[in-house]
């Protein structure tokens, strides 16, 4: 069940789709998100992805920060720090400014840094 969290210490409002449930589709979050369920598709954030250690998302990210505890199968867009922490299992492609990778963190994949540049139309 996707739900609106506050956060007591902070004060800050963030979401969050709990284990054992399941989107399947696009989601825009206009804050922090958590997943420790399943995301079949998109995902956008203005702000923080963490991808929790039961957590999986198939598809494709684009946010401020990430940290990812569990998996992601696909592609990554990060503008600031993406985080792999020891329990995490990504599998694509990585676009972000800097890269945090734990001891046995699993990342197959490619990897770019630094900005983007912009594509250019033919």
């Amino acid at each position: 069940m996707a739900t609106q969290t506050q956060q007591p210490a902070a004060g800050a409002l963030y979401n969050a789709l709990t284990a054992g449930s399941k989107i399947i589709g696009t989601i825009i979050a206009d804050s922090d998100i958590r997943i420790d369920g399943t995301v079949e598709g998109d995902l956008k954030c203005t702000g923080k992805v963490v991808i929790g250690e039961k957590g999986l998302l198939k598809g494709t990210v684009d946010c401020q920060n990430a940290e990812i505890l569990g998996r992601l199968d696909g592609k990554i867009e990060v503008k600031q720090t993406l985080a792999l922490r020891a329990t995490s299992n990504l599998h694509g492609e990585v676009h972000t400014q800097t890269l945090i990778v734990e001891p046995n963190a699993v990342f197959n994949g490619t990897c770019s840094m630094g900005p983007k540049t912009p594509e250019v139309k033919k």
